[in-house]
């Protein structure tokens, strides 16, 4: 893969034939009504600095802070629509009181869609994410729901967040076989402290043609050391919290192998002269998988840190010691598939030659 020292140093998004900046703009923190985002002023400095480094990619989704993300994400746009991408998402409930305004069912799709086209003022999406898999929708209600949407011009291209690997497959599977639009996008948590994705969810983007995007590439802030062990204690706060500690507590990342690893982090940082935010950016950006890992920023001063990780090149040390810092569990059936024994029951005495 070649070496990507700039946002305008564009990839392929999946087997499509879009293209897409190495850092994707994720806004979520675009409107205070959360109680932790950017005013629209800082927003408006964070997208205006992305976009003239040559970024296209910006992230959003239609109930991010209550709607006000798309809202002044939509202004922002004025002027510059024809150069960005921009991908939004549906799933999340718009009215907790309206049992049909959440899930993956076409009803929720439409309404989300319309809302969502309304709020950015545009009249298409480049990208829409289905946001997470509500495990009582079909598959071809969704997937045909999906293609509609394309035919119809108000979709160009479809994407996955949070479901699981076989659903996935699934999914793809039965869009290739109806000749409908297919999965061209998966976004997942992905991160030095969230590397179990690399069992199932990984292999299968790549098999299926599915470029990914990490969402929280910075473990929620943990890779940043803004967090040390006095911060233990709040780990059992949970729900929709109106502060960022408690967000990342109830995602149950807050614990002391994060910790350590971001003091891994922390100790290539200052080797480096590089900022921990950035080690851990480069790190991710590292798996041939990840196209663009989308990073969120509350200020400019932290985009400017976190677009410098483009340019940081981590030495083989580096990267061991972030991996072995890092590394996931084995988990069944690769954990027994890959023992000597098993391997030599399948293999015999002599092993095929790969190109994996």
């Amino acid at each position: 893969m070649p070496t990507i020292t700039a946002l305008d140093h564009y990839r392929l998004l999946g087997r499509s034939g879009m293209r897409v900046s190495p850092l994707a703009l994720g806004t979520m923190t675009f409107g205070a009504d959360w109680g932790w985002g950017s005013d629209e002023a800082e927003a408006r400095q964070i997208f205006d600095h992305y976009v003239d480094q040559g970024g296209n990619l910006i992230d959003t989704a239609v109930n991010y802070t209550n709607g006000a993300s798309e809202r002044i994400l939509g202004q922002f746009l004025k002027g510059k629509r024809d150069r960005l991408v921009v991908s939004t998402k549906y799933t999340m409930a718009r009215d907790p009181s309206d049992p049909n305004s959440g899930g993956n069912h076409r009803l929720n799709l439409m309404r989300s869609v319309e809302t969502s086209l309304r709020q950015l003022d545009t009249d298409r999406i480049e990208l829409l994410y289905l946001h997470a898999w509500d495990f009582t929708t079909g598959a071809d209600e969704v997937m045909r729901a999906l293609d509609d949407l394309v035919r119809a011009g108000k979709v160009l291209y479809l994407g996955i967040c949070n479901t699981p690997a076989w659903k996935i497959a699934e999914l793809q599977t039965l869009a290739t076989l109806r000749g409908w639009a297919p999965l061209v996008a998966l976004q997942i948590e992905y991160s030095l402290v969230e590397r179990s994705v690399e069992h199932e969810l990984m292999p299968m983007a790549e098999a299926m043609g599915l470029g990914v995007l990490p969402w929280s590439p910075l473990g929620g802030g943990i890779l940043t050391g803004k967090y040390s062990r006095d911060d233990l204690s709040h780990a059992s706060e949970a729900g929709v919290s109106a502060t960022r500690k408690g967000v990342i507590s109830s995602s149950g990342h807050l614990n002391e192998r994060s910790l350590h690893i971001a003091s891994v982090v922390a100790s290539i940082a200052a080797q480096t002269g590089a900022t921990p935010s950035q080690v851990a950016l480069a790190w991710t950006l590292l798996n041939p998988a990840v196209v663009a890992p989308v990073m969120g920023a509350r200020t400019l001063a932290q985009a400017q840190d976190n677009l410098g990780a483009l340019r940081l090149q981590l030495s083989a040390e580096h990267i061991a010691l972030l991996d072995d810092a890092s590394a996931p569990e084995p988990i069944f059936p690769g954990r027994f598939v890959s023992r000597p024994m098993v391997q030599q029951l399948i293999f015999g005495s002599t092993r095929p030659q790969t190109s994996a």
